[in-house]
This record gives structure tokens, sequence and C-alpha cells, in this order.
């Protein structure tokens, strides 16, 4: 076996291909996989085949009927604990704004801008290249003690229908940590809030609104209910979370009402509460129908209800852990600025973290507040090397 010394190191992580890089994000870019809608399969084909080119073992195995996950392995003979990366293959709808067809995807100097560069095709790209890089190391006599992993899950962007298939069939052996590839701009971000969505329900009794005494307002409920989640908010609020502020609420749909003339019998909620690690939405939904009972906001023939329908829980990895001390290393030694901090978007590395009982970071090429899900987003070919390189060294730190 080769010893990995330094300059063995720095000669691998050099090794990267930009060009593949840039081939294979374009490539999966022009499948526009957009969810809502669940058209995965054809990126995931995509990305199936340049694995397969690659020398990767594959796996694909559908979450739901046409929404294949991919896990793909280097070094799968190796018997030590793995590294594990993790993508997702779904994009969110373009939206209006953009300056050209956002899945066909074009350069503008350094940038390459189309729906995915960013939030994450250009991670998962970056990924795969490192993990080239690996496999042929390993073919070469490098020692490399555990198998390396590239798993990419559907429907991220939505109800998490990829991530709870992988829950069911995680990959096999342990792992020394996994590294979520969404777009940090190349910090490591060792913790992130959850998330959750709620269905609030209002039934009230319609009445001609010239008596409006004769029915119970269901929308003047909801305005209540709306009450009581600022006043959690502000208590949140009131005592952050050094690495991660604390949990919000959003109200971010409400319908309700038969017409202007009519008290309104019904109204419905959608309800966005992101999640402080430790934090579970069966319990925070039990909580606020208490208060909503205790407020007597039900009294006099109001009813409501409160469901969940998504959850995907926080997480936070200690500051002194190996993959957060070797992601952030890794970083800088390509020479690159890398901050460790906490994130307050949501990924799936919180079933990882939690679920799985993964170490896990996110790092990954891309900017999820300046990019992500926004017209003519895009990704610096020059970040996407810069992490590959980097990949490739954590995974040589860590195993």
């Amino acid at each position: 076996m080769i010893p990995r010394s330094r300059d063995v190191v720095d000669s691998l992580a050099s090794s990267v291909d930009p060009a593949a890089i840039e081939a294979l994000t374009c490539a999966l870019v022009a499948e526009p996989s957009v969810n809502p809608g669940g058209t995965e399969a054809s990126a995931v084909d995509v990305l199936a085949r340049a694995c397969r080119d690659a020398g990767f073992e594959v796996e694909v195995t559908e979450a739901a009927p046409g929404r294949p996950n991919l896990v793909a392995t280097v070094n799968g003979a190796a018997t030590g604990p793995g590294l594990m990366f993790l993508g997702h293959s779904d994009v969110v709808p373009p939206g209006p704004g953009w300056s050209a067809d956002p899945f066909v995807p074009r350069r503008r100097g350094d940038l390459i801008i189309g729906r995915g560069t960013s939030d994450m095709k250009g991670g998962i790209a970056s990924a795969v290249a490192a993990m080239t890089v690996i496999g042929r190391a390993v073919a070469q006599g490098v020692a490399v003690s555990g198998p390396v992993r590239l798993v990419v899950t559907v429907d991220e962007e939505e109800h998490g229908v990829g991530i709870a298939h992988l829950l069911k069939n995680p990959p096999p052996g342990e792992h020394v940590g996994c590294i979520v590839a969404e777009p940090t701009r190349l910090d490591v971000v060792r913790g992130c809030r959850g998330a959750s969505y709620f269905d609030i329900s209002v039934t009230g009794r319609a009445a001609h609104s010239g008596r409006p005494s004769d029915g119970v307002s269901a929308i003047a409920a909801a305005a209540k209910v709306i009450g009581l989640i600022g006043d959690d908010q502000r208590a949140m609020a009131a005592d952050p979370d050094p690495l991660l502020g604390h949990g919000t609420w959003n109200v971010g749909t409400i319908e309700g009402g038969q017409g202007i003339s009519v008290v309104a019998p019904d109204c419905s909620m959608g309800i966005d509460r992101r999640l402080m690690p430790g934090e579970d939405v069966v319990e925070i939904g039990r909580v606020l129908s208490a208060k909503i009972r205790d407020a007597g906001i039900e009294d006099g023939g109001v009813s409501v209800t409160v469901t969940p329908t998504m959850y995907l829980p926080g997480f936070a990895t200690a500051a002194d852990h190996p993959i957060v001390t070797a992601t952030a290393q890794a970083v800088r030694d390509c020479g690159a600025p890398s901050e460790v901090g906490g994130w307050t978007a949501a990924c799936d590395g919180g079933w990882t973290s939690t679920a799985l009982g993964i170490p896990t970071v996110v790092m990954g090429p891309g900017d999820i507040n300046g990019q992500a899900h926004q017209p003519d987003e895009s990704v610096s070919l020059t970040e996407l090397v810069t992490a590959a390189q980097a990949y490739v060294r954590v995974a040589l730190a860590l195993l």
C-alpha cells in the first residue's frame, strides 16, 4: 500500500477534473427533475451512468413508483467504517424571472447557470469527481480503510419520500461521517434547524352576515390561533440558541369562508414550524392544541384540528467531532476560507444524524441564500472544483 503523505494527498486533490464536473453538472441540470411532479428518474439515469462509467458500484431502488434513490459506492470491498456523501436529485420549479431557459445550462464567466446548479446538482457532481479520484487512488494502491458512498434521494424539496425509503433500507456497515453536499459556500455547517408542516382546520357555523351572532366565524377563530402562534414565536425569540437561534412559525397559506355575506363556516391554514434539535413535531402539535383549548377558542361551537404533515428533524454535531474538524481543515487546505457554524435551513442531514446515528455536517458549493430557489440560479465552477478537492482530502483524512 502507498502511504498517504502530504504530497500524495495534495497530488490526489489536485487531480480532480474540472471538465468532468462541469459536464456532469450541466447534464444533470438538463434533466429538469422538478418537484412536485415525481420527475427525478431521468436525472438519476444520467447520474447512474456517470457513476458506472467511473467504476462505482451503483444501486438504484424506487422510493416510490418512478422515483428512484441512488447509492453509488467506491472501494466497496474495504471493511472499515465508510464516509457518506448525501444529496437530492429533485429541484424546485423554476418560477418566473429567468433570462433564458432554466434547464438549458449555460456559462457566464466562471458561473454555470441553470435550475439546480447550486441546489444541488453541482454539489453532487463535485462528490462524483472526488469519488472518481478516490477510486483511482485505491486502484493504484493508496490505502483507504473504508468505502466512500454517494447517496442521492428523491423528494427532498417536498415530503421526503426518498429519505424515508433510505431510513428503511440504509446502506450497510458503519460510517465515520456524512457530508451533505448542499450549498453552504464551502462553510462547514455542523448543525441545522429542522422543519415541519402543519395543517390547521377550523370549523365554525355559517349564518347570514346581517345577523353574525347567529353563526360562529371560523376565520375569526383562526385569527386567534395565529395570535397564539405569534405569542409562541416571541417566547422562543427571547431565548435563542448560540448556534441555531430559535424555532420559528410561519403561516404560509390561509383559505376560508363561503362568501362576503356569510359568516365563515370553515378556515384552513398551512403552517411551517422550524425546529430546534430534539424538538418533536407531535409534541409541538399537542402543545398548540392544548393552548387553543385553554384560550377558549373552541368555545361556542368552534372546532380546531392540528395535523402535522411533514417532519424533518434538526441536528447538531459537536464542534470538536472529527467530521467537523476534518471537513473544515480540508476546505482550508484547498486555500478557501471556511467558517464552522449553524444553518437556519433544513436538510436530509437531520435524518442521517438522528435516525441513522451518523455524525453529519453540511458543506458544499453554491449559496443557499443567494442562489438556491431563485431565477438565474448559478454556481461557480471554481467553487465546484474546490468542493471536490476538499471532499478528496476529507475522505483521505477520515479513512
